[in-house]
């Protein structure tokens, strides 16, 4: 024994360093859990990963790496939004770095702005332990913190356990290279650390041919994008998309990528991957331009002897100048590129390992197969939900007038801000949108009890990615938020909406770009999406076209869903009752999945496409004025029937005054909601502070028509011998509450709808207890600078309640 240990000391020096790692990595497999606990317990100790990235590590979730170095010494602004967009993909991002002498993954805002404020040292993997030996073992008060290159962020995230890790641009070898062997740690961080590298290839000025000559030395897959390219494929050079220099291989898309990663990883074999992401074609710049800018700055670098750590500061100013201040954005737009493919990359890779299937495509019409670039779980067909929701989801700017000196000069302050100049005001930021916050609001008061589900659209843009981060921080499902990409649909704006309110937080006006609701429509796919929910209620907004209304009516009465229909604003609200062209007001239900299909009339009850609608007093008179119009109202069709069942006859308005109010009844509002009942056989009007008025179609066979309690509410009973109709419901709800010091009027109508959706789709019936907790919601809102306000998850138990009284 003594002579096999002699043995063994003896021929341990002559092993390269590289030999021995690579028997440690090998032997290591067959070590038993008490020989490695030690070491794994001294990793413990010195590495601190966020629980949030342990959790996801834990369940084979997507993550990516990011450095710190980006924020702690990158010339780019630092509205980046990485992690966002990492998010906005399905993954989970981890920002990498040293703070206070303690390695990190999984930095949060707080702490990344800690190391910008009180400095950090660039941490390339040779001041890694430095750094932590400083802070974290010796204790050095405050301790240093450390922005991490490529190679340090590798060596991190590859302690961690993460596979995938977006950056910029790699380091390489500088010209002349040979001599002054001026070759980046990045090179040879890849040669030994299975990491897989997204980036926009190196930086443009580097030898290229050498930087990849270096990498196959040191053993580095280095495989280029092609983006449907066919032929020879360049490696890409920074701002430029090509370099001229073929790539030694190429990837077809993100899953392929995925593949070759796992393939790696199986075999054991420890050296990196790149994967080039070339610059998306709008920021690029002109590969000869480009070398022509290079070209002058590396001379004048060299004339002027900036070397070592001075020579890139200096090359990436002087080519600022040069391409007129075309690089800066061109670094930003890459950046995020390759962190949204790396993001790609990790959701496929994780399904690669769960064995879970491909995302679904979506076809369309105009255009071939194409990709949703939505959230990871749209990749799982979705379980079944009690509500889904169809509608938009938009960042939202809230515009309060701070109020000014009268326009006389005088002491009083105005209310509304003046036109034509500038107001003061104070502004927020939010996610908002009818569906959005619809889907919300029901969220909030029965999660853990029911099932809510967002369907909406957003495009491939800084908003969008605010948009998917916020909307998973709030726990909503968003399986189902499609993420437009700019190659299929280069016009795809998420929507936005801006509104300016008066002194007393009242709608001055708004101005809203919801296009892309409008715009796009995959009838295949929402059939698929209603066909795979099975839910009890699908609410439908107005943000949709015409054509898209119908489609949603269409997929939810093909797939026995309730229907309900949110008016979003008084133009909207119309196209419920858009013109049908005659040709196809008696057509047959259509195939799914045309990109226009034939649009059905609207049904009347007892068969009605819409079930229950919410709207204001104005969205109201709007949509009747669009069914009075559009001949929706006419004797000969199949609403009149109806109509005529309901028994209305002269005196009728005195039934209404006692009911509502004569103020209510010399608006319209009941002769408005009587007549649209044929088409929607409960209709809901949100009255403000007057409160709710519900006007109804009872069956024949509905209690209420013999209860005592209900018999001041039922204005008319059917006088002939309709099969279906029994009566005509109306019920005025006072108001749960008056608020005199709102602080935005955003959203009160939707969380009003949302909750009162909720405690349908949980079996409840529209009595004063389920109006009043919805009411309730909205005075919360009221009083909330959210869209939806987070108070509303307090009245869970309230809802159950109602619900269960309205069944007894």
């Amino acid at each position: 024994m003594a002579t096999a240990r002699a043995l063994s000391r003896a021929v341990a020096p002559a092993l390269s360093p590289k030999h021995l790692l690579r028997q440690r990595l090998l032997t290591s497999r067959r070590f038993t859990t008490s020989q490695t606990r030690p070491h794994q317990d001294a990793l413990k100790s010195i590495l601190k990963i966020s629980p949030e990235v342990t959790a996801a590590l834990a369940a084979n979730r997507p993550v990516v790496a990011l450095e710190s170095t980006i924020y702690t010494h990158g010339a780019l602004s630092d509205d980046l939004n990485l992690e966002a967009i990492v998010r906005s993909h399905g993954a989970v991002p981890a920002v990498c770095g040293i703070l206070a002498g303690v390695p990190t993954v999984g930095l949060s805002r707080a702490e990344v702005e800690t190391m910008v404020r009180e400095g950090a040292k660039k941490a390339s993997r040779r001041d890694l332990a430095f750094l932590n030996a400083r802070g974290g073992i010796l204790g050095e008060k405050g301790g240093p913190h450390g922005g991490t290159t490529i190679s340090g962020t590798m060596v991190l995230a590859r302690l961690a356990g993460i596979r995938v890790f977006g950056t910029g641009g790699l380091g390489g070898v500088h010209r002349g290279g040979e001599s002054s062997m001026d070759i980046s740690a990045d090179l040879t961080e890849l040669g030994r650390t299975r990491v897989a590298v997204v980036s926009s290839g190196c930086k443009g000025f580097l030898d290229i041919p050498r930087t990849l000559e270096y990498l196959e030395t040191q053993g580095v897959l280095v495989s280029t994008f092609a983006d449907g390219k066919t032929g020879g494929v360049d490696f890409p050079a920074f701002w430029a998309r090509d370099s001229g220099v073929p790539s030694p291989s190429t990837v077809s898309d993100e899953r392929e990528a995925a593949a070759v990663i796992l393939a790696q990883e199986r075999l054991g074999i420890e050296s990196g991957l790149l994967f080039a992401n070339p610059i998306p074609e709008e920021f690029a710049i002109p590969r000869k331009e480009m070398e022509e800018a290079i070209e002058t700055a590396v001379r004048e670098a060299d004339e002027k002897g900036f070397t070592g750590n001075a020579n890139t500061p200096y090359v990436l100013g002087r080519i600022r100048e040069l391409t007129r201040g075309r690089s800066v954005p061109a670094n930003k737009a890459l950046v995020q590129a390759n962190v949204a493919r790396a993001a790609k990359i990790a959701v496929e890779l994780a399904k690669l390992m769960d064995g879970s299937p491909v995302t679904p495509v979506i076809k369309t019409s105009s255009s071939p197969a194409t990709r949703e670039q939505g959230n990871v779980a749209a990749a799982h067909k979705p379980e079944p939900v009690d509500v889904l929701v169809a509608g938009s989801v938009a960042l939202d700017l809230s515009c309060d007038y701070v109020g000014g000196s009268g326009a006389a000069g005088g002491s009083s302050k105005a209310v509304s801000p003046a036109l034509h100049t500038s107001n003061p005001s104070t502004i927020s930021q939010s996610v908002g949108g009818v569906g959005h916050n619809v889907a919300l609001a029901a969220h909030r008061v029965i999660s853990g009890e029911a099932k809510v589900r967002l369907y909406s659209m957003v495009g491939d843009d800084i908003a969008g990615s605010t948009i998917l981060s916020t909307l998973q921080g709030s726990g909503l499902d968003t399986s189902c938020v499609r993420r437009l990409g700019r190659e299929q649909h280069p016009s795809a704006r998420t929507a936005q909406y801006v509104a300016v309110n008066d002194a007393d937080k009242n709608l001055v006006m708004a101005m809203a770009d919801m296009d892309i609701f409008s715009a796009h429509s995959y009838p295949d796919d929402w059939s698929a999406t209603v066909a795979a929910a099975k839910p009890k209620w699908l609410v439908v907004d107005a943000n949709w076209s015409e054509a898209g209304i119908r489609a949603w009516l269409r997929a939810g009465a093909d797939h026995k869903a309730r229907i309900a229909f949110e008016p979003v604003s008084a133009a909207k609200s119309r196209r419920l009752f858009a013109p049908v062209p005659s040709s196809q007001k008696a057509a047959a239900p259509s195939v799914s999945g045309s990109a226009s299909p034939p649009q059905r009339p609207l049904g009347v009850y007892p068969h009605a496409s819409v079930d229950l609608c919410t709207p204001n007093q104005y969205e109201l008179l709007a949509m009747y004025e669009a069914a009075r119009q559009n001949g929706y109202l006419e004797h000969d069709q199949p609403w009149f029937e109806v109509l005529d069942a309901f028994g209305i006859v002269r005196g009728a308005r005195d039934r209404f005054v006692d009911i509502a109010s004569a103020d209510i009844a010399d608006a319209g509002i009941p002769v408005q909601s009587v007549n649209l009942l044929p088409y929607i056989p409960t209709i809901v009007t949100k009255l403000g502070a007057r409160g709710a008025l519900l006007t109804a179609v009872l069956g024949r066979d509905d209690p209420r028509l013999r209860d005592p309690a209900h018999a001041r509410f039922v204005v008319s009973r059917c006088l002939n011998d309709h099969p279906h109709v029994g009566g005509v419901y109306m019920r005025l709800f006072p108001a749960a509450e008056r608020v005199s010091d709102p602080a935005s009027v955003n959203g009160i109508g939707d969380t009003f709808a949302g909750v009162l959706v909720a405690g349908l789709a949980m079996g409840g019936r529209l009595e004063e207890g389920l109006v009043d907790v919805a009411q309730r919601a909205a005075v919360m809102t009221l009083r909330s600078r959210e869209s939806v306000s987070e108070e509303v998850a307090r009245l869970r138990g309230d809802l159950r309640r109602a619900v269960e009284a309205s069944l007894r």
